[in-house]
């Protein structure tokens, strides 16, 4: 999945890509949880995300602009790959940090030990000074390489009406955007339900 996912975003070509795959490898993209107890609440779940909303938006894109007018297919690549890239972290901080428990006291054992959450595995960083994602994908990405106005709206809104920022999206949609919030919704809540909990909004 990584080398499938660095292929990709390489094969745009887009000018200083190698330097933020490389950004992404050492700050943990390709290990990072994609939520905190929704879809792909583990190890390894934001890149596996990643990869599905990008064949998702692939296809959609193939079958609604067949004509290839509206849509950029490095652009659908780019989007839909980095759409979710600030829940890797940012300052050095992780976004996700595993939900540990207090054990219960009992007299057999009066001093156990914290252990992390089956339900909600892991629980956003609260040492971040924000938690909006999408905000962090656009300034990560953005340190190397240059989006475009609609990929850096894409990214923003990926998240269409049930993001902190709907009112500001609500009638400026643009095929790009449309097609990765499709391809979004379609990946956590139909593709991955049921993966360590029901398929939910991004958390």
């Amino acid at each position: 999945m990584r080398e499938t996912i660095i292929e990709m975003l390489m094969s745009t070509k887009r000018e200083h890509m190698e330097a933020l795959v490389n950004w992404m490898d050492e700050n943990g993209f390709f290990t990072a949880p994609c939520s905190g107890s929704y879809h792909l609440a583990y190890e390894g779940g934001l890149a596996e995300h990643s990869m599905n909303v990008m064949r998702q938006a692939l296809r959609l894109a193939e079958t609604l602009d067949a004509d290839k007018k509206m849509l950029d297919r490095d652009s659908v690549v780019i989007a839909a790959l980095l759409h979710d890239l600030g829940k890797t972290g940012q300052f050095g901080k992780p976004n996700y940090v595993p939900n540990m428990l207090k054990g219960r006291v009992t007299k057999a054992n009066p001093d156990p030990k914290p252990y992390q959450s089956e339900k909600k595995p892991y629980i956003t960083n609260p040492d971040l000074l924000y938690v909006d994602h999408e905000i962090r994908s656009i300034q990560i990405a953005s340190q190397f390489i240059e989006l475009t106005e609609e990929e850096s709206f894409a990214i923003l809104n990926h998240n269409g009406m049930y993001s902190n920022l709907r009112y500001a999206y609500s009638g400026r949609e643009t095929p790009l955007s449309l097609v990765i919030h499709w391809a979004d919704m379609w990946a956590a809540r139909v593709l991955e339900a049921g993966e360590n909990g029901e398929g939910g909004a991004d958390e």
